[in-house]
């Protein structure tokens, strides 16, 4: 089943290529690594959960888990990445289509209502939307309230997504981007899903805002 797409954003031929080796990159490097993956109430197998999903992880987290999407029910479910409607966002699509995901571009700060319309698009055809809640440019762990929009309006689950790393190198990026260190540990946790209600107070819906927030910094190593 193709992905769904939003209004076209045309990437240089530069970020294209770009995408290209980060994707043959990130699969050479998946190699060495060694994967730990613990699925809470089997989140990820359609049998027990066959409804469209939110995946939330980390932006600096996100080197280290298309490579093993197949191996943690990517195979039998169908998923879009959000991605910025930057440059950078044309590399990141590149990489990730190389994984089997398909891309929704847009972000907090550029094409945000483009962006809020093509996840409620790909959830209501099927597709799980995975997304990094403090992307594309920060703050770093802290959540865009957009995420929980869009759960809310579409009754979708939320499920956290933790990484972790027995040894990693940090980048000097806003996001401190991990890059975890040839035969290394990676410890994957698909944490219990969460629902948004709708008819909810804005004092509450910041409280789920910043509950998601504090769940996905439970998750981390450097918090």
């Amino acid at each position: 089943m193709p992905a769904p797409k939003t209004t076209e954003i045309r990437g240089t031929r530069t970020s294209l290529i770009l995408g290209y080796l980060a994707g043959r990159l990130m699969k050479l490097w998946s190699l060495t690594l060694r994967y730990d993956v613990n699925y809470q109430k089997g989140v990820v197998c359609p049998d027990i959960h066959p409804d469209p999903v939110i995946f939330a992880l980390w932006h600096n987290r996100i080197f280290t888990m298309p490579p093993i999407w197949p191996r943690t029910g990517g195979k039998s479910r169908s998923s879009v990445v959000l991605t910025s409607a930057s440059k950078d966002g044309t590399t990141l699509a590149t990489a990730m289509k190389m994984f089997g995901l398909g891309a929704i571009r847009g972000s907090s700060s550029r094409r945000a209502v483009s962006a809020l319309i093509g996840m409620k698009k790909a959830l209501l055809k099927g597709f799980d939307v995975c997304v990094t809640p403090d992307g594309p440019k920060g703050p770093r762990y802290d959540v865009q309230p957009g995420v929980i929009k869009i759960a809310q309006s579409t009754s979708t689950d939320i499920i956290p997504i933790h990484i972790r790393y027995s040894s990693a190198w940090r980048l000097k990026t806003w996001d401190r981007f991990v890059i975890p260190k040839p035969f290394s540990r990676v410890s994957v946790v698909f944490d219990t899903p969460r629902r948004i209600a709708k008819n909810i107070s804005p004092e509450e819906f910041e409280s789920e805002r910043i509950a998601l927030r504090d769940c996905l910094l439970l998750g981390s190593d450097d918090a």
